[in-house]
């Protein structure tokens, strides 16, 4: 693949992923006009791509990574002395008190992110078929982004909402981890989707924006994984593995630039601008099918 045409694909993940106008419609419908191949490393170029833009969620967001990383073990260490202690006062007349697990913000965190990709990592394995089947088609992203379009006028009619951590319930995670979920299908925008999700249950939108970005780490790694099977038979030329680097160094740099401008778009309705967009593009996507 052309060197220039990866650099236009890394563009379109960088900014499709993080602004609410879905990366894998985007990249679909490019792919079908540009006349890309990439029948052979698709994949790999596929898995980089996402991880360019999963590198620009931990450049923007390190300090709360690090944080959450650092209570998530706490919280794995003190769960281990709570099971300790649960035994040790089956067989002992003096009861110790068991450790107050979930005790800040980060560590709810941590236990929302867990409850929100669950039903994520559900829905992808389920609907893992039908995704690989959808890559293929451009009607169906076509339809999709008529769907996030709607999804985004939802987003600004929808009341702002004050929930920071210690107020959303795991109920309300889960039920983002279901928006997240069915954002794997292409077209719909997994940030626009788990966005709405986030508003609707309540989420104050600054909290709402950096949860979808960050709950979509697990999602990413996770799918990453997933895909290693097939790198066993994969065979890049020099040329491929050059704009393939540079696609992924690309989609970083335009990743890191997008979150920095949502986190700043939150302030004000303007979704509504976005799904008139993701409209438009859907129904030219709908009608190049059948031309």
């Amino acid at each position: 693949m052309p060197i220039w045409k990866g650099i236009i694909l890394g563009i379109i993940q960088g900014a499709a992923e993080f602004l609410p106008v879905s990366s894998s419609g985007h990249l679909i419908i490019v792919r079908e006009i540009l006349g890309v191949d990439l029948e052979n490393g698709g994949v790999f170029f596929d898995v980089m791509l996402h991880l360019g833009t999963l590198l620009a969620i931990f450049v923007a967001f390190w300090n709360d990574i690090k944080k959450l990383f650092k209570e998530g073990v706490h919280i794995c260490i003190d769960a281990a002395a709570n099971l300790f202690t649960m035994v040790r006062n089956c067989f002992s007349k003096e009861k110790r008190k068991y450790r107050r697990v979930v005790r800040s913000s980060y560590r709810k965190m941590v236990m929302l992110l867990i409850v929100s990709t669950i039903p994520t990592g559900i829905m992808g394995i389920l609907l893992s078929d039908v995704i690989e089947a959808s890559n293929s088609i451009i009607l169906v992203p076509g339809i999709c982004l008529l769907v996030t379009a709607l999804f985004l006028v939802i987003a600004d009619l929808a009341e702002p909402g004050k929930k920071r951590p210690k107020d959303v319930t795991y109920t309300n995670a889960a039920l983002v981890g279901v928006a997240q979920g069915l954002a794997t299908m292409p077209g719909v925008s997994r940030s626009g989707t788990t966005i709405t999700a986030c508003i609707l249950c309540g989420y104050d939108k600054k909290f709402a924006v950096k949860y979808s970005f960050i709950m979509s780490i697990p999602a990413v790694l996770g799918a990453a994984i997933l895909e290693l099977k097939d790198f066993g038979d994969l065979t890049l030329s020099n040329a491929d593995i050059i704009s393939c680097a540079i696609a992924t160094a690309v989609a970083a740099i335009v990743g890191y630039l997008s979150i920095c401008f949502m986190m700043r778009l939150v302030r004000g309705k303007k979704y509504k601008y976005f799904a008139i967009y993701c409209a438009v593009v859907g129904a030219v996507a709908i009608g190049y099918y059948f031309i």
